[in-house]
């Protein structure tokens, strides 16, 4: 059975940080690239970031890039989500995604696993 647990959501003021992280398990976690998606209340799910098998392809939204920083380790089998300089439109739902031998970038058909998601919350 595959699961995707992740953690680290919460409510943070304008300009703050979290580190959101994401855990796999059932699956042999080296050989997916891992993604991180979000969606608010009445919008799209939207990608984040994302990072290869390897970690050398890091694909960011251009809405998060400079602010927000993915990496992961393969020997915890977990993909992590540095987020910096919060702003209130990053207020969303986030979930972490697999994708089987896939390059980093991924849309929302792409993915073979996701997690529930963990609730962000930026007050301005």
């Amino acid at each position: 059975q595959v699961q995707l647990v992740e953690s680290g959501g919460g409510l943070v003021q304008t300009g703050g940080s979290l580190r959101l992280s994401c855990a796999m398990s059932g699956r042999t976690f080296s050989r997916y690239a891992m993604g991180w998606f979000r969606q608010a209340p009445g919008k799209e799910v939207e990608f984040v970031a994302g990072i290869s098998r390897s970690g050398t392809n890091t694909p960011y939204a251009e809405s998060v890039r400079g602010r927000f920083t993915i990496s992961r380790d393969n020997a915890k089998n977990t993909v992590y989500l540095q987020m910096n300089s919060l702003k209130p439109e990053d207020t969303a739902v986030y979930y972490c995604a697999g994708d089987l031998y896939g390059s980093g970038f991924m849309t929302r058909h792409d993915y073979e696993y996701r997690g529930q998601g963990t609730q962000v919350t930026v007050s301005s």
